[in-house]
């Protein structure tokens, strides 16, 4: 779900209906696991990749949503749309690369959103949820107050002024209390793995610190500039102390 938007593998499992079988035919609505997958599964706030599964035999296989379980399980929500599937086909996986891009655009815009906020609103502003999809994102925070105008503004023109910048978007795998120990943000009562993904991105701060530091499992640009630009288009009140912003 990184690093590749194609790879080779072999179906493992075929579900229809939540039983295995051993094959499926054209309209199939079928759950597949395969050996190995470009595909991110939806975690984290991001939706899942879709794409194309295509076996040697000429059978193609739409992939509607991806969904990670436990910890390296990744379930393809697909249809046959061609030829018949067996278990154990040797097959290619296609993710949609331009949805890809989009997904990561608008999850690392939620970065620099979530440290402008904490900038203009206080630190007190926590993330509460959020939604990354490939048109759009929505982030709820910790915030007793309507954000006004004038402070989305604000707020706006932060995150554009780093994606302006173009700087490189780095991301290091390393121990989680040493992530903790780095200053890195996390969600309140996340459960982390012994090894996790810290993404920083923006400008860097005299003590060398950088705009944006989070553990985050999700994907991301390569440069802040590839986000394009940023424009918050709502912001309303989910409950009591929790504001939602689209």
């Amino acid at each position: 779900g990184y690093e590749k938007v194609e790879s080779n593998g072999e179906v493992l499992a075929i579900l229809i209906d939540g039983k295995e079988n051993k094959k499926a035919k054209i309209g199939d609505k079928v759950d597949l696991i395969l050996s190995e997958t470009p595909f991110y599964g939806e975690s984290g706030g991001q939706v899942g990749d879709i794409g194309e599964i295509k076996t040697q035999n000429k059978c193609i296989v739409d992939v509607q949503d991806t969904i990670k379980f436990l910890e390296n399980l990744y379930i393809h929500k697909s249809i046959v749309k061609s030829g018949e599937l067996l278990k154990g086909d040797k097959v290619t996986s296609y993710v949609n690369t331009q949805r890809r891009r989009n997904l990561a655009a608008n999850h690392s815009a939620t970065h620099l959103l979530h440290a402008a906020l904490r900038q203009i609103l206080g630190v007190h502003v926590n993330q509460k949820g959020s939604l990354v999809s490939d048109d759009k994102l929505r982030f709820d925070i910790s915030h007793p107050n309507r954000i006004s105008y004038k402070e989305i503004l604000q707020i706006e023109n932060i995150v554009n002024s780093e994606i302006r910048l173009n700087h490189l978007v780095n991301t290091d795998i390393m121990d989680s209390e040493m992530a903790f120990k780095s200053g890195a943000l996390a969600l309140f009562g996340e459960k982390y793995s012994d090894k996790v993904r810290v993404v920083s991105m923006g400008s860097t701060s005299s003590s060398g610190d950088y705009y944006s530091s989070e553990l985050c499992g999700g994907t991301h640009v390569e440069r802040t500039g590839d986000i394009g630009f940023f424009k918050i288009i709502n912001e309303s009140s989910v409950s009591s102390g929790v504001r939602r912003i689209e």
